[in-house]
């Protein structure tokens, strides 16, 4: 059964997943599974990918988008679209939501991360996501990271 965690409270949702990217990679275990980011907003995902790039200063993650012919040898895969998309090259076992829907095929991964803003319209879907997933009995570990991750 997928695992799921909840990272509520954060001041701004993709600088948040920018961070929780850079610490899940640095604590990585060789090697990483694959992760796939669904960020459907195109605003979101070009300031992802930046982040990315530049945070830390003088580092970078590894990651494309999915329909890139790098995106086989590429840890982090970013996608605007999880019905839609071809078949990943590798199969990625983390799925980081960035969007306000459920997505439909969550049930695949190992994990998911959903990262919650204090924003009410990123906040009140969250809520009815997390209520989805409980009452179908899977295990969510909850954190507030209003404090940072």
């Amino acid at each position: 059964m997928t695992r799921i965690s909840f990272l509520h409270g954060a001041a701004d949702r993709i600088q948040s997943a920018a961070q929780w990217l850079q610490k899940t990679w640095g604590e990585r275990q060789s090697p990483l599974p694959a992760l796939l980011v669904y960020v459907p907003d195109a605003e979101q995902a070009t300031r992802l990918d930046r982040l990315l790039w530049t945070q830390p200063p003088l580092a970078f993650l590894p990651h494309c988008r999915i329909d890139s012919p790098l995106a086989g040898e590429t840890p982090i895969l970013l996608t605007d679209n999880l019905e839609r998309n071809p078949a990943a090259p590798h199969q990625e076992s983390c799925l980081l939501n960035l969007g306000n829907i459920l997505p439909a095929t969550f049930s695949r991964f190992e994990h998911l991360v959903e990262i919650v803003s204090t924003d009410d319209a990123d906040r009140l879907p969250a809520r009815d996501r997390f209520k989805f997933y409980r009452e179908r009995g899977y295990a969510i570990d909850n954190r507030d990271i209003s404090g940072g991750l």
